[in-house]
């Protein structure tokens, strides 16, 4: 059952991303749908580490107040989805 969802997105963000839909064939009610059902189901299986990464693991000192692997994943996932 589908429901309505009213949310405030920057007007630039909102373009790009209708754009990205269009150029894919998609809506952009999927796309986001699609991204939150992503969220859901990344709690259920956290994203491992690479061979690389964990053969360097320990190898540099953790800034303080940095982000951990999984934030910079998704972060780099939604930059390369949502901004092209």
């Amino acid at each position: 059952m589908a429901t309505r969802l009213n949310i405030t997105v920057d007007k630039t963000v909102v373009e790009e991303a209708k754009q990205y839909a269009r150029e894919h064939g998609r809506s952009l009610s999927g796309l986001i749908e699609e991204y939150l059902k992503s969220l859901i189901s990344k709690r259920k299986k956290e994203i491992e580490p690479g061979t690389l990464v964990k053969s360097l693991w320990g190898s540099v000192k953790p800034m303080s107040g940095g982000k951990d692997y999984n934030e910079l994943v998704e972060e780099e996932i939604l930059k390369k989805h949502l901004k092209q």
